[in-house]
């Protein structure tokens, strides 16, 4: 690899060889970055380090082979022109990579600090291939995230494309103020063992997250809010495959109280998808507790989706436990509104199915404008509903919900 340097300070550029020590950042220093025939990442993170201003150009893919950690960074803009790449060594990956407790990930890439931004156009390409395939027969296997904002304020991510993550392709794990727009997310195998888990976002511990204008086909939720995820925005997004825009799943965990207040989704293209608008928390014993609060899910259009809204308080809990030992997830003031297209028919004729835990679990649920329809074979739509009290002008389609 090779590193041009240039500041307001130097006529020209310095020439930095392999090797050789880079420049201190006295201020308004740029770089360029440019492939070697070996391991790019080492010098890639040095330069993102050292310079105000990194560009990666066009034509140009660094081949990533080893973990890179951008923490601490300040004032920092990435202009990714060309493409990222991370090598498919699985044995150094499981390894190496970044561990996290929460769910036991690890990551390939950690960016923290203040007034960061990376956009330009650019590809990062996790070669996931390689991952689908040996997860189909070992599913303890660790994969790592393609992109973690770790520890970070003030960061915007624009314009950019991620390919064959073999995990979640982004993590926001104790961030605020972050901004996605524009991304392109595939994550699509090209052989019979399928790019699992493979969710868009996954939002913990953080603040003031928006992630907008972006599309989406993979193979898990296109958006999720983990536990502790507050005034979070997810718009006019396209998800395709997906297991859809999830709050949760939350409670997983004895003795840890998770939150997730104020979300908004709005203006979501759903097609092909496990669920569309979800909420989805833990009953059962040994479980965790929590709060849902503040949530609205409008302007969803769906085709071909299992679920198209649905609230399920049993998350992974059959009904005897989940009758014996109810979620200590509460969940209200939600609304879901203007609604529109078809189911699977995976669910026959239900199209929208809200299961609390009794004991009034859930409270304050609005449903409006609601036009859900299962495929012709299947009948007429059917609105499922248990232990929940609902409002709005489509309540009556929830025959034997509590309407108020």
């Amino acid at each position: 690899m090779r590193i041009l340097f240039s500041t307001a300070l130097i006529v020209g550029r310095l020439f930095l060889a392999r090797g050789a020590a880079p420049a201190p950042n006295t201020g308004d220093v740029s770089c360029i970055v440019t492939a070697s025939s070996g391991d790019d990442g080492p010098a890639f993170v040095d330069a993102v380090q050292r310079c105000d201003s990194v560009t990666i150009p066009r034509e140009t893919t660094l081949s990533i082979a080893t973990r890179m950690n951008m923490t601490g960074l300040k004032d920092k803009n990435i202009n990714l022109l060309g493409t990222i790449k991370f090598t498919s060594n699985m044995s150094y990956w499981i390894n190496n990579g970044f561990p996290f407790e929460f769910q036991d990930q690890i990551a390939f890439w950690i960016v923290g600090g203040k007034n960061i931004l990376i956009n330009g156009g650019g590809t990062i390409d996790g070669s996931g291939q390689v991952w689908y395939d040996a997860f189909a027969t070992n599913s303890a296997l660790l994969r790592p995230i393609l992109l973690t904002i770790y520890k970070a304020t003030d960061v915007a991510i624009k314009n950019i494309t991620m390919i064959n993550s073999p995990e979640w392709f982004n993590f926001v794990n104790e961030g605020k103020n972050v901004v996605y727009d524009g991304i392109n997310i595939s994550a699509l195998s090209t052989s019979k063992n399928l790019a699992k888990n493979t969710d868009g976002w996954d939002i913990y511990r953080s603040d003031n997250v928006s992630i907008m204008n972006s599309n989406i086909n993979n193979g898990d939720d296109c958006v999720s809010l983990k536990p502790n995820s507050t005034n979070v925005i997810a718009s006019d997004l396209y998800c395709n495959g997906s297991h859809g825009i999830s709050v949760g799943s939350l409670g997983q965990y004895a003795g840890v109280y998770d939150i997730v207040e104020n979300f908004t989704s709005t203006n979501v293209h759903m097609y092909n998808a496990q669920n569309g608008a979800r909420i989805k928390a833990f009953a059962g014993p040994g479980v965790g507790s929590g709060i849902v609060k503040n949530i609205s899910y409008s302007f969803f259009t769906e085709g071909n989706v299992n679920n198209p809204l649905i609230v399920d308080q049993c998350y992974m809990t059959n009904a005897t436990e989940c009758t014996a030992y109810p979620s200590n997830v509460y969940i209200q003031d939600v609304t879901f509104s203007n609604f529109k297209g078809t189911s699977s028919g995976k669910m026959k004729s239900v199209v929208a199915s809200l299961a609390c835990s009794p004991d009034d679990r859930c409270n304050n649920i609005s449903v409006n404008d609601i036009s859900l329809e299962p495929p012709s074979k299947d009948g007429s739509a059917t609105y499922s509903c248990q232990n929940v009290n609902i409002t709005g002008n489509a309540a009556y389609l929830f025959g034997n919900c509590k309407t108020t």
